[in-house]
């Protein structure tokens, strides 16, 4: 398909990449909606905890919603996103990645960028409560990488799958690394690696045998970080091999379903691999909208609702 034309055109304010991605995740507050957690047991016998909202009338089109690296059902973003589907007549399930709910998960692996056995779990518990004959995946940052890995990897989709959404997307994930690493995003990089060791000293004390004080020590950086953690819990060599296997951009070819991707410009996240502009050139599946700006997840819109979550909903209203 051809590339979309943006109209996204904010503020003076929120033309600035890191001033639209701080607000977006760290002011913007979005209140009154409603939540029902619901646990998933998964197939290794771990858990997922997913968050559902519903709209006034029974719908039978569902939208799963994936959080970014360290987020949740609770950020800004999902909310948002949640808010403004359930107000137009989609009812949503949102999943909190294994750890990320508030409660840590059982066994010593958790998530990682291409994860989509989980996804595949959460999607079959949908099908079996035979309710929804329209189901849509919406994703964000890491959580867009693993459902386009999803879409595109071989399996057969469910018939109910009808399309996607995902925002912010590092498609290219050693590409993605490689600009957290630089001077221009240290305080966003040295954020998530304190998250992720706080909660891999909650792994520590529950796995002792399986990381150690000099391991913890060695993360330096966010690539340390997968070295030592999520290529180990994970089953991958090192960093690089998660990083090469899970990307959802050797992937996208084989995407069967109507797929949109925004992809900020200005957002300081990606590198020049995560636009898949040839690909999407030639694609009859894929839409891809680069706004020139937006930040990361940062896309502001008026009455707090986002220009990314009137795209979404503009893209699945389309489709449904």
């Amino acid at each position: 398909m051809p590339l979309i034309d943006s109209s996204y055109n904010p503020p003076l304010f929120f033309k600035n990449g890191h001033l639209s991605t701080i607000y977006s995740g760290l002011v913007r507050k979005v209140e009154n909606l409603e939540q029902i957690r619901i646990r998933i047991t998964l197939p290794d016998s771990d858990f997922l905890d997913t968050d559902w909202s519903y709209g006034k009338s029974p719908s039978n089109k569902l939208v799963i919603i994936i959080h970014g690296l360290e987020g949740s059902t609770k950020r800004a973003y999902i909310k948002g996103s949640a808010k403004l589907l359930t107000q137009s007549g989609f009812d949503v399930c949102a999943i909190n990645l294994r750890g990320c709910s508030g409660t840590a998960n059982k066994l010593f692996r958790s998530y990682h960028s291409g994860a989509t056995e989980d996804l595949q779990a959460v999607i079959e518990h949908v099908l079996q409560l035979d309710e929804y004959t329209n189901i849509y995946l919406h994703g964000f940052s890491l959580g867009g990488n693993l459902l386009l890995k999803y879409l595109g990897e071989e399996r057969q989709l469910p018939k109910e799958i009808k399309g996607a959404v995902a925002i912010s997307v590092p498609c290219q994930l050693a590409d993605s690394l490689h600009q957290l690493l630089q001077f221009k995003n240290a305080l966003y990089a040295r954020r998530f690696r304190g998250n992720l060791i706080e909660k891999l000293k909650l792994k520590q004390e529950l796995f002792p045998d399986n990381i150690s004080d000099t391991d913890i020590d060695n993360i330096k950086t966010l690539k340390d970080f997968d070295d030592i953690y999520t290529s180990r819990a994970h089953g991958f060599k090192d960093a690089m091999d998660y990083y090469t296997k899970s990307s959802s951009l050797q992937f996208l070819e084989n995407i069967t379903v109507p797929t949109l991707i925004i992809n900020a410009l200005n957002d300081s996240f990606l590198g020049s691999e995560c636009y898949p502009i040839e690909i999407a050139k030639h694609h009859r599946n894929l839409y891809l909208e680069i706004p020139k700006y937006g930040g990361h997840v940062g896309f502001y819109g008026s009455n707090n609702f986002t220009y990314a979550e009137h795209r979404t909903l503009e893209f699945l209203e389309n489709l449904a």
